[in-house]
């Protein structure tokens, strides 16, 4: 038996941050707790690209990816409103970076907010462990360790 667990040193890794400007009070702070986690493992090399709101992700995501990214941390914050505008953006852009994930192999942290109200918003991009950025930065440099050690097999 063979058993792959990701581990956490970005060193050779290439990763690139997709980031929301909508809500950009809470997409900087996620942001900002992803730099500092991709600077605390080592990352080799961050690209950050902004795009106006949470359904532009997926394809500058992709582009990401064909420009040589190991892997790509999605940050994104929908604040549910009065419509159902937020159901839609919620689910189209979580649904298109999971597909893109999935049908390119390349691992996608997934910092996409769907809150209530933006005090949950708040609590999710603070300072700290909680913070979400940071959480799917650790997520998309395990797993491309992982797929790595796996294709080296």
């Amino acid at each position: 038996m063979i058993e792959i667990e990701g581990g956490l040193d970005g060193s050779s890794l290439k990763v690139g941050v997709v980031v929301a400007s909508w809500n950009q009070p809470i997409t900087d702070r996620l942001l900002d707790g992803a730099l500092k986690r991709l600077h605390r493992l080592g990352t080799g090399e961050v690209v950050v690209a902004r795009v106006p709101g949470a359904l532009e992700l997926t394809v500058a995501a992709r582009v990401l990816i064909e420009s040589g990214c190991d892997a790509i941390v999605a940050i994104g914050t929908v604040v549910k409103g009065e419509t159902d505008h937020y159901e839609i953006v919620v689910h189209d852009s979580n649904a298109g970076i999971a597909r893109l994930a999935g049908e390119t192999g390349v691992p996608i942290g997934n910092a996409i907010l769907a809150v209530h109200d933006i005090d949950d918003a708040v609590a999710r991009s603070g300072p700290g462990d909680s913070n979400k950025g940071a959480e799917a930065a650790v997520a998309a440099v395990q797993t491309a360790n992982v797929i790595r050690s796996v294709r080296a097999l």
